[in-house]
């Protein structure tokens, strides 16, 4: 096995198992990571047409449909007409959905402080700041290899 296999497969094999711990510490009754993740972006973004919304989230049409039922059934999410174009659904955040996904943030954040103050030091904590940039630049990028297997 290759050094940059090896790496790649210690970050992934990290990445998961933090992922995992972070839904364990999901809210009793909470919302997937998934509607989280959705919420997140029409948070940051604010409203937005169900297909650049999927977009946004590199999700299919199918899979975005039945997110939207669960989060619209939560009242987290409501759809109305674009004013632009009356034709369009543009999906927007409720305030229970801002609400819900304020708890959500909070229950985990909280976690992750209290791991990090109990398992890493100064230097850790540090050296994981400076790769979550990272993270999150691989977590946007969109190359066209990927676009393409994704298209196929």
């Amino acid at each position: 096995m290759t050094v940059e296999v090896q790496d790649s497969a210690t970050i992934l094999r990290a990445v998961l198992s933090l992922g995992r711990r972070l839904r364990a510490a999901q809210p009793a009754g909470g919302i997937s990571l998934s509607g989280m993740a959705l919420l997140g972006t029409l948070s940051r973004q604010g409203p937005m047409p169900a297909a650049r919304l999927a977009e946004a989230e590199g999700l299919q049409a199918q899979s975005l449909t039945r997110l939207i039922a669960a989060l619209e059934r939560a009242a987290c999410i409501a759809r109305r007409r674009s004013e632009a174009d009356r034709r369009e659904i543009v999906i927007t955040l409720t305030e229970r959905g801002k609400a819900a996904l304020a708890e959500d943030l909070q229950a985990r954040r909280l976690w992750l402080e209290r791991a990090m103050a109990e398992a890493l030091g100064a230097a850790e904590r540090g050296a994981l700041q400076q790769a979550a940039g990272a993270m999150l630049k691989l977590a946007t990028h969109r190359s066209a290899t990927l676009a393409q297997e994704n298209s196929a």
